[in-house]
C-alpha cells in the first residue's frame, strides 16, 4: 500500500471531487472481477471513485484496505459509501515507430494515372 503525504491527499481529493465512481461492490463484495475493473481503471486513470452498496461501515474499512493491499494503490478519501483510490500510472513502454512505407499500389483514376505517367517520363530511371 502506498503512503501519501497530507499535501497529496488533499490534491488528489481535490481532483477526484468531480469524478464518477467507475466500478461498484454489491451484494457480492469483493470479487475477482471487481478487482480486475479497478485494476484496469486505475492503470487508465490513475484516479478513481468506487461505490460500495448495502456494505456496513466497518466492512468498509476492510475493504479499502484489502483493494489497496491487493492492487499496491493508496487510499485518498473513504467517505460514506464512495472510496477513492490513486495508483501512479505505469510508464509506457518504448515502441519502436516504423516509418510510413509509400503507397505502391495503381492510381486510383485517371487524373492520377496521367501524372504519375507523366512523373516517369521527367524522371530516368535509375534502375
Amino acid at each position: 500500500m502506498i503512503e501519501l503525504t497530507i499535501d497529496q491527499r488533499k490534491a488528489l481529493r481535490a481532483a477526484a471531487h468531480h469524478l464518477k465512481p467507475v466500478a461498484s461492490l454489491g451484494q457480492h463484495g469483493l470479487t475477482a472481477a471487481v478487482l480486475k475493473e479497478v485494476d484496469t481503471a486505475l492503470k487508465a486513470h490513475e484516479l478513481i471513485k468506487v461505490k460500495l452498496h448495502g456494505i456496513e461501515r466497518d466492512e468498509r474499512e476492510a475493504l479499502l484496505s484489502e483493494i489497496c493491499t491487493a492492487l499496491k494503490c493508496a487510499p485518498v478519501q473513504h467517505i460514506g459509501n464512495i472510496l477513492i483510490l490513486w495508483r501512479e500510472k505505469p510508464a509506457p513502454e518504448a515502441k519502436t515507430v516504423k516509418p510510413a512505407s509509400r503507397r505502391t499500389g495503381k492510381p486510383l483514376n485517371k487524373k492520377q494515372a496521367a501524372a504519375a505517367s507523366e512523373r516517369r517520363r521527367r524522371v530516368p530511371s535509375t534502375r
